[in-house]
């Protein structure tokens, strides 16, 4: 368990999974940035279909996506400080990325619609993450019931 050197600040594992994902997502942002590891980073566009970078050759970047990745990293790991706030992060940020999921599947890759943007790979990440989130999310919050002897 991660400890602070103040007694009574240990992170709870809703916390660090807020925190390990924020991190991740903060790395992600980064890293849609830096050509090479982003591909075709000169097609690289503010928000539209027409942008063909993508970060490590397979997800469908932006800049608007990148920086939508930055924000979640901040967002997570700001709110990783206390376990309620550590869990909205990752039940709710889960529930964006099913609704993200959804869109992506509804909307024709090849329109304006298509603005954040996405392809097929980035849909199925997108669900993953939805569904990996909001379990987090759960599972690391439920109580357990105790028995009296």
């Amino acid at each position: 368990m991660v400890t602070s050197s103040r007694p009574g600040t240990a992170r709870t594992p809703v916390q660090q999974a807020a925190l390990l994902v924020g991190a991740v997502f903060l790395l992600v942002g980064v890293l849609g940035f830096i050509p090479g590891i982003t591909t075709n980073y000169d097609t690289l566009k503010f928000a539209e279909h027409h942008s063909e970078a993508k970060l490590l050759g397979v997800f469908q970047v932006s800049i608007l996506h990148n920086i939508v990745h930055l924000l979640f990293g901040v967002a997570g790991i700001a709110m990783a400080r206390a376990a309620s706030t550590a869990r909205t992060f990752l039940i709710g940020g889960g529930a964006i990325y099913l609704v993200l999921w959804l869109y992506g599947l509804i909307i024709d890759h090849d329109s304006a619609a298509n603005f954040v943007p996405v392809n097929s790979a980035d849909n199925w990440l997108h669900f993953v993450l939805g569904i990996g989130m909001i379990a987090l999310g759960v599972l690391l919050t439920r109580r357990t019931r105790t028995t009296r002897p």
